[in-house]
């Protein structure tokens, strides 16, 4: 049986982890390699997963974003977005896209459709082994976490799928690095150059020492806590709020989700992020930290203009939908 000092060392790490699973990388574990100059790169060298039970050396984590239309009660009437965990995450039924689905089979509503799908990202952890950022300040522990977008996972996935990789990139002694490149593509960052090291490259003396000290971490630790019967349901609740464009209640819904820049609940550790476009069939347009470049095209303006103007009758084709 554990000791009481064993208990009490247990429970400040778990507490530690999950304070610094609800801050933005304020402790430097999460290596932000979105901040790259443009033809820059950084290489890492992804590491196993802790938890033995997981097949893949990261977890995936799916986010929904719902905006409105600022805080109820507060001057500031600029519009807000509040991030929650979308269930499939845990291998259950999302209330949100349970609702959502139904919406891509009629055009007119495959826009909204999009604003509240699933945003995925996938985190993994290894170290840096060339640091294109030049971080002045680094964590005592080398062993950095990653949030990967999906342009860079499919990247990861699809080589993986090639027969001619014949070692696991994490293994200690024949794993390879990756190369994250980044580059720009109309007038936002661009990853798609990202690419495997073609040599094997054994872990150096340092790393491996950094790996008996320090342990890998359990990547579902970092993911949002699996919300409970009353947090579903304040999602649902916000959920339908945000679609009749209603302002964010904090009496009703702070002690549970808090706006982004609110000391938010839900564990997201990027800070801005900008909306491309996603490859994948299943997945409607994803987000990755920072990619912005450039100023936004105006014609993203005027879209936006257009789809508040028809907002009353996207929200009452909404409404029909629901009472069908």
């Amino acid at each position: 049986m554990a000791s009481l000092a064993e208990i009490r060392a247990k429970l400040k790490e778990q507490e530690l982890r999950g304070s610094d699973n609800q801050r933005s990388g304020g402790d430097n574990s999460i290596y932000p390699f979105w901040n790259l100059k443009e033809g820059s790169e950084a290489v890492v060298r992804f590491l196993p997963d802790g938890d033995s039970d997981n097949t893949f050396f990261w977890v995936e984590r799916a986010m929904i974003k719902l905006p409105f239309a600022g805080v109820k009660d507060s001057a500031d009437s600029k519009q807000v977005q509040v991030q929650v965990p979308c269930m499939e995450m845990y291998g259950a039924t999302c209330p949100i896209l349970s609702e959502v689905r139904g919406w891509f089979k009629d055009p007119k509503l495959e826009d909204m459709g999009r604003k509240y799908w699933k945003k995925r990202s996938y985190i993994f952890q290894g170290f840096v082994t060339e640091d294109g950022l030049k971080e002045d300040a680094k964590p005592e522990n080398p062993i950095r976490r990653f949030i990967i977008g999906p342009q860079i996972f499919q990247l990861i996935r699809g080589a993986l799928l090639d027969p001619e990789m014949d070692n696991l990139p994490t293994d200690i002694l024949h794993g390879v690095d990756f190369k994250l490149i980044k580059t720009s593509k109309g007038g936002y960052a661009d990853y798609s150059t990202s690419k495997w090291s073609r040599r094997e490259r054994p872990l150096s003396d340092e790393e491996q020492a950094a790996l008996k000290q320090h342990g890998l971490y359990n990547l579902k630790d970092f993911l949002p806590k699996k919300p409970g019967d009353v947090e579903l349901k304040v999602i649902k609740e916000m959920f339908e709020a945000s679609v009749d464009g209603e302002p964010f209640d904090m009496d009703r819904w702070g002690q549970y989700f808090k706006p982004a820049g609110m000391s938010q609940q839900t564990g997201d550790p990027m800070a801005k992020t900008k909306t491309t476009s996603s490859t994948d069939d299943d997945e409607a347009p994803w987000e990755e930290p920072a990619v912005k470049t450039a100023p936004a095209p105006k014609q993203a303006e005027s879209t936006a203009s257009s789809t508040g103007s028809n907002a009353a009758d996207i929200l009452a084709m909404i409404r029909n939908r629901q009472k069908q």
